[in-house]
């Protein structure tokens, strides 16, 4: 049963709220990509949604393969919270927890992969690609890897969130999970809401290398914590028009990363003045690539501020993620009561 510290009463206001659930493996920093291409949102959705934000770290074990990685959990846990607050997420608005601190989500977990049939999972395009990117045969990975989606799915329908901010990329898995739905609704009766995905139009954020998604596996980022020097440094190695060989030479923008980010990070005039000194070889990439890092300092440095004045407050953000763990644990301990019911189990 639920501890009687742990009860929670629904209020009124927040309860006609939709429910957003979404998290993030913990790797660590973030960078530009994450922020853009989730993190941001996350911040927005605050005021339309009841939004619950998970560390997922039972996620993270499916490709950890070394006690080395394994030691690297915490750690990172601690520096991506901080930038999920830093970037605006709030734990009066939001709860904020880490997955392995809900143990009723493996609970659900077995349960609903007694209904989920194997060539479902078989079938997810991601897992197959994940099998290519490892090098391994689908004999050969772990069941993590391949119920992936019924861990996720369980995430989800444990809160009763019925609404999953994803990419286009992530439909797939988010229409399993309805399925998965279906299937223990029509067995078991009317439990849990189909999940409805919110598709989130995320600009493709390329990496210093110019032709790769920026990601921290091909070491193309930018940390959204690194100081304003190592930003600027890091700028300084992007690379631009590879058909620019001089100073002279006029560029084209319009295949240049460094322009494209600049689209997002420099205003509407400067982007203006980039493409015409570029065009016109009035300025050179280097002096470019100084502009654009002055202008991502300038877009970053309220975040950091927030993250140094946050890292003065020792155990602060586990504070945040304990209460957080209490309160996913009551709405948890709720629906798993429910589920073990519905099935006949005591």
């Amino acid at each position: 049963m639920v501890a009687e510290s742990e009860k929670i009463t629904p209020d009124k206001k927040i309860a006609e709220k939709g429910v957003i659930l979404s998290g993030m493996r913990p790797t660590g920093r973030l960078h530009l990509g994450n922020y853009l291409g989730a993190l941001e949102n996350w911040v927005a959705l605050q005021q339309e949604y009841r939004c619950i934000y998970t560390v997922v770290d039972i996620h993270a074990l499916t490709t950890i393969e070394s006690p080395t990685d394994v030691s690297q959990i915490q750690p990172n846990i601690l520096e991506m919270v901080l930038d999920w607050l830093a970037a605006g997420v709030d734990p009066e608005q939001s709860t904020v927890f880490v997955q392995s601190q809900v143990p009723q989500v493996m609970s659900l977990h077995t349960l609903l992969s007694m209904v989920t049939p194997l060539g479902w999972l078989m079938r997810v395009p991601t897992f197959k690609e994940k099998i290519r990117q490892m090098e391994e045969t689908e004999e050969s990975v772990n069941y993590g890897l391949l119920g992936y989606p019924v861990l996720q799915t369980a995430d989800i329908i444990l809160y009763k969130a019925d609404t999953v901010p994803v990419g286009q990329d992530q439909l797939p898995h988010i229409e399993l999970a309805r399925e998965i739905v279906r299937r223990f609704n029509h067995r078991f009766g009317d439990t849990f809401p189909e999940p409805q995905a919110k598709l989130t139009e995320a600009p493709l954020i390329i990496g210093m290398d110019g032709h790769q998604k920026m990601s921290k596996s091909v070491n193309n980022h930018l940390d959204l914590a690194a100081t304003e020097e190592e930003t600027t440094q890091r700028v300084l190695t992007a690379f631009t028009d590879p058909q620019r060989l001089r100073r002279t030479d006029p560029g084209r923008p319009e295949v240049c990363n460094v322009y494209s980010l600049h689209k997002l990070f420099s205003s509407a005039e400067e982007v203006n003045t980039v493409y015409e000194e570029c065009t016109t070889a009035q300025r050179g990439c280097v002096d470019c690539k100084r502009h654009l890092a002055r202008s991502i300092n300038a877009f970053l440095e309220p975040m950091r501020e927030r993250r140094r004045e946050f890292e003065k407050r020792p155990g602060y953000v586990r504070e945040i993620l304990d209460e957080g763990g209490k309160k996913a644990r009551a709405i948890a301990q709720v629906t798993i009561e429910e589920v073990y019911q519905r099935m006949g189990l005591a």
